[in-house]
């Protein structure tokens, strides 16, 4: 894409973006107006942020695959397995739980990158067959493992990563934070960041310009595998088990947040700090329509309804924005 072309893409996702943050806002208000305390209340505020944070976390992950022009439709079952390896390294084989959490964390990323990453980045496949594929090869491999049964962990430290606090607010919502400021001054200051943009905007300009986009790709999918375990010790800690149902519902949410929040299907433009916003947007809505009283069924409608509505939203700009980048070259050549 021309720069002319990048810089009304770029136009079209923060407008986005923009619109987004001010329906946060909006949203934000007719709650706290329309059912008062119960919405603005210190309990339900960090309520509120400890129930996103398993979707933050994978869609900070998710962000880095859109940028490069990809998805991994995989996190759900990859957080599920890895709450399972969990369980297994530490209630099965006796680790202690920082290990057991460490080498959960690390066996998530490798698994991300050695094969998603391989798979998309080496051997060249569709980021959607393989990613597709993988969710129903880790699903089988949770079920079968744990003969769809709940395996309970009982460790103050696994406990303290669901609920625990430091200086008064809880875990999950630090953890929240840290892995946020790490991708972002990841994509915003080092040259990685710098290939991620290149390979998303375009991966033949970028392999000319000296980027190995094969080791970029596989970083990607090793970041999104990363940040789904990551997520899975969260939903560990939250649950104090391991659930072989848990994750159905977080693919399509992270991808409603990160296109919610700016970031293109099309790669090359966006961030994670649009993403925050989308994550907040969709755990907002959701909190306020459970207070209400609304049956988490129908929250899942509103999800799927957000999730097509983004998805037309960003086909629409990026249509006007060819219009645009068309009308800008043929005044050019007159």
């Amino acid at each position: 894409m021309s720069s002319a072309g990048r810089t009304l893409a770029a136009w079209a996702t923060s407008s986005r973006y923009t619109a987004v943050l001010a329906l946060l806002v909006l949203i934000t208000a007719y709650f706290a107006v329309t059912e008062g305390g119960k919405f603005v209340s210190h309990a339900n505020l960090e309520n509120l942020l400890a129930s996103v944070s398993i979707l933050w976390v994978v869609s900070m992950g998710m962000t880095f695959a859109v940028l490069t022009g990809g998805i991994d439709l995989s996190v759900g079952a990859m957080v599920a397995l890895s709450g399972l390896v969990l369980a297994k390294l530490f209630a099965g084989l006796g680790l202690p739980a920082l290990v057991a959490v460490v080498l959960t964390v690390l066996i998530g990323a490798l698994i991300g990158g050695g094969v998603n990453g391989m798979l998309i980045g080496r051997a060249k496949l569709s980021f959607f067959v393989v990613t597709l594929g993988t969710a129903s090869l880790y699903q089988g491999l949770v079920s079968i493992w744990s003969q769809t049964k709940t395996t309970y962990i009982t460790s103050s430290l696994i406990d303290g990563v669901g609920f625990g606090s430091v200086l008064g607010i809880v875990t999950p919502i630090w953890l929240m934070v840290g892995v946020f400021l790490v991708a972002f001054a990841t994509l915003r200051w080092t040259y990685f960041g710098r290939d991620v943009y290149a390979v998303g905007g375009n991966v033949d300009a970028a392999r000319l310009s000296g980027i190995d986009v094969t080791r970029t790709i596989v970083a990607v999918y090793a970041i999104v595998g990363l940040c789904a375990a990551l997520g899975g010790v969260i939903q560990a800690g939250r649950l104090g088990a391991s659930s072989p149902i848990v994750g159905a519902d977080i693919p399509l949410a992270a991808a409603a947040a990160v296109l919610l929040g700016g970031t293109s299907f099309l790669g090359g433009i966006g961030g994670v700090t649009g993403t925050a916003v989308g994550v907040l947007f969709i755990g907002t809505l959701q909190n306020g329509l459970a207070i209400r009283g609304v049956s988490s069924f129908w929250q899942q409608v509103v999800t799927g309804v957000i999730l097509i509505f983004a998805v037309g939203i960003d086909r629409l700009q990026q249509s006007s924005a060819r219009f645009r980048i068309r009308r800008v070259r043929e005044e050019g050549s007159v």
